[in-house]
């Protein structure tokens, strides 16, 4: 299936759940996301030895060592997110995806065109979320 049959192709409710179609849909999403997160990263170390020079002055210095590590910050971040897609894509693999981690039921379509890595259901989500405020309050 190529990336345009993809991108004309939505999956709806209608449809069964998970069908190759839709796991073909969301394998090629994850992976285009990982090639543009990679993309990104190639460009920042290009960037970053680019930039890698002795500034004269102190400030030019300060803010450019603030950049780096911003930048820096956001590559973890991202290093983080690949972890996680490739996650889902053996999951797509394994037949898992798509489906709640925590009570076994389809995740919705929706969530999960928005959030190709999502892993919980919504409402399994919400849940999380109001645990880990509690403990988090403690």
């Amino acid at each position: 299936m190529t990336l345009e049959m993809v991108e004309e192709y939505r999956p709806t409710d209608s449809e069964p759940f998970m069908n190759e179609r839709q796991r073909e849909y969301f394998r090629l999403k994850l992976l285009t996301w990982k090639d543009e997160i990679l993309k990104e990263s190639r460009e920042t170390l290009q960037h970053l030895q680019d930039e890698n020079q002795n500034h004269p002055d102190l400030a030019d210095r300060a803010s450019s060592e603030t950049d780096r590590a911003i930048e820096l910050r956001a590559r973890d971040r991202q290093r983080k997110l690949i972890a996680k897609i490739d996650a889902a894509l053996q999951r797509i693999e394994d037949g898992s995806y798509g489906y709640c981690e925590e009570t076994g039921e389809p995740i919705s379509l929706k969530r999960l065109d928005a959030r190709p890595i999502a892993t919980l259901s919504i409402e399994a989500q919400e849940r999380h979320e109001r645990r880990e405020r509690v403990y988090r309050d403690d």
